[in-house]
This record gives structure tokens, sequence and C-alpha cells, in this order.
């Protein structure tokens, strides 16, 4: 199969978010879709077996229409079950499938899927292949510049050229190397050190190849500097912690002309869609988790997150409170 990859998914997706574990629940990707209509939004990572074998797959599988553009995050190892995995996504009408060969968690490796896939290219190649042949939809692969001692840039490039062989339609590269002994996963985000210019030269080896950078990005100007050098940017906890720091991305990556909202405005924006959640049986605190990091930077905004923090701990949030204390963020201009 020839390293040159299609043009059909080729710069569509400039800025993604990360799929991050307890964090891009649909929730979340409904507070980012309001912030941003073009960014990519993936979901958690999802245990392909667990899919496979649970009886109630929209558990695993579930998602709003407004989120697209959307990709489903597999780990795995097992090039059957993904084929199975990836069909049952296209079935459910995702975007695209990643294939997860970055997690430094011990569980995850445990399982031998993760960062420790790193060490078996022919395993994620195979892998890569059943999720082309289980579907027709884009498959993409996230995955570090290392992995312990196997960390060298010759090491790295043969790797994504093996796999490109096998059909990996775009490339995100976290730069880091993942340690998988000694260091957990909060500290496998920050500890061993950011190596953009591995990620660069694998690019300049490689222009044909799509390749996304991920890792260290914290404003929209540092991506727009990167997208110099590559096909995408991803981020992950910054938006996540800082989502309204990222409120023109739209505007900024995508020259879209609209104006940048306020958290009041994706808090009003969102009362349909949580007022729904809660008449379908959901806990306000699903959702407010996640919105209360709208709110940082301003008068009493820790004031402000408190409060709907322990009323929806405490079940005793409504939509009438949450109207009335955005309300107070729209007369203060937030």
């Amino acid at each position: 199969m020839s390293l040159i990859q299609p043009d059909s998914i080729k710069n569509i997706h400039k800025l993604s978010i990360a799929p991050m574990m307890d964090c891009t629940d649909k929730h979340f990707r409904m507070i980012m879709r309001k912030i941003s209509s073009k960014a990519l939004l993936y979901t958690e990572m999802i245990v392909a077996k667990s899919l496979v074998y649970t009886n109630k797959k929209e558990n695993f599988l579930d998602f709003n229409s407004e989120e697209h553009p959307i990709s489903i995050q597999f780990g795995g190892d097992d090039p059957a079950i993904l084929k199975d995995a990836a069909q049952m996504a296209q079935d459910w009408g995702y975007d695209e499938i990643n294939f997860n060969v970055g997690c430094p968690s011990p569980r995850v490796c445990s399982g031998n899927f993760g960062a420790s896939l790193m060490k078996d290219p022919k395993k994620v190649a195979k892998c890569i292949e059943s999720l082309k042949n289980g579907c027709s939809l884009p498959v993409t692969i996230k995955h570090r510049i290392g992995v312990d001692n196997d960390d060298s840039f010759d090491n790295l490039n043969n790797f994504v050229r093996y796999i490109a062989n096998a059909g990996a339609d775009r490339f995100t590269v976290h730069a880091r190397k993942a340690i998988l002994k000694g260091l957990n996963p909060k500290q496998n985000r920050t500890i061993p050190p950011l190596r953009y210019d591995l990620v660069k030269k694998l690019k300049k080896l490689n222009p044909n190849l799509l390749i996304e950078i991920n890792g260290g990005f914290t404003n929209i100007d540092e991506s727009l500097k990167a997208l110099n050098d590559f096909d995408g940017v991803m981020i992950g906890r910054s938006v996540y912690k800082h989502p309204l720091r990222w409120s023109e991305i739209d505007q900024k990556l995508y020259g879209i002309n609209k104006n940048p909202k306020s958290a009041s405005d994706v808090i009003f924006s969102l009362i349909p869609y949580i007022e729904k959640h809660l008449i379908n049986g959901g806990k306000s605190w699903d959702i407010c988790k996640h919105l209360i990091n709208l709110v940082e930077g301003i008068p009493k905004a820790k004031m402000w997150r408190n409060q709907i923090s322990i009323k929806s701990i405490q079940k005793e949030l409504d939509i009438d409170y949450l109207l009335k204390s955005t309300s107070v963020l729209k007369e203060m201009g937030y």
C-alpha cells in the first residue's frame, strides 16, 4: 500500500479536542460544540472488547447529533474484535475511528494495548488493517514518540511508515515518550520532555502523511504557529480546564466571521439540553462538573462555581436557579 494518503480528510481538522478519560463525555463535547462548530471532537477511549461483548452498546456509543464531526477512540489488541467494533461505530454514525497507541495507564498496558503496543508494530498494523476492513470511515492513530528506552527517531519513523502501509489515514503524535515503569499517567503528561523537533522531522521526512501534533499547547496562537509545520493540532487538558480561552477557534483557525461566545452565552444555549437530560432522569452534576470550568477570571467566579457545584452534588440545582445565576453573569458582561 502506498504511503501517499487520500485527500478526503486532508486539512479538514485543523484542531481537535483530545480524548480524555473522565473528561470528554458527551456532555463536555456538547459544551465544546457550542464554543466551536468546527473542531474535531473525540470520545473517551472505549475498550473494544467491552463494546463488542456488552448488551448495552448505547452506553458506549451514544452521542448527540450536534457533536459532528466526532471521532470514536478504541483501545484493544484483538484484530477481530476491533473489526466488529469498527462496524458498530460506522453503523452508529461516527465520522472517524481512532486507535489508541498512546495511553500509558498501567491498567491499559497490562491488557497489552495503549502505549505498550508501540513496541509491537506488526500487531498495531494488523489492528489498523482490521479497523479499515470493518468500515469505510477514516481510521487514524494516536501514539507517542517512543516508549521507555525505545525512543530513537529511527524507531519512530519506522513505526509511522509501517503503520502508514497498513492504511492509517492520520497520525496524531503526542510529542513525549511514555515511561511505563516509574511514572503514572498524570506524570506521563508532564515529566517526559516535549520533543516537537522530532515530530517536525517526522513530518519533513514524510510530507505525504497527515501528521497532527499533540502535547503542551495552551492557546490558539501557539496552535496557529504549529499549523505552519503540521497538518493539525490536538489540544487536551488546557481546553478542558479553560474552555473559553479557546473561544476563537472558529474565527482564527477556520476564518468564520462570528463573535466568540461568552460563558453566559454558552450556558444559555445549553439550557434545553440540560433540561432534557434532567427530565430523562439524568443528574445535574453530570453536566455541571464540566460547565463550571467556563467561569474563571471574573469577579466572584469561585463563588459562582462553588454554588453550582454544591447544589448539583446535593441534587438541589434546577433550571430556574441555573437561569438566574447565569443571568447574573450576563449582566456582568460575561
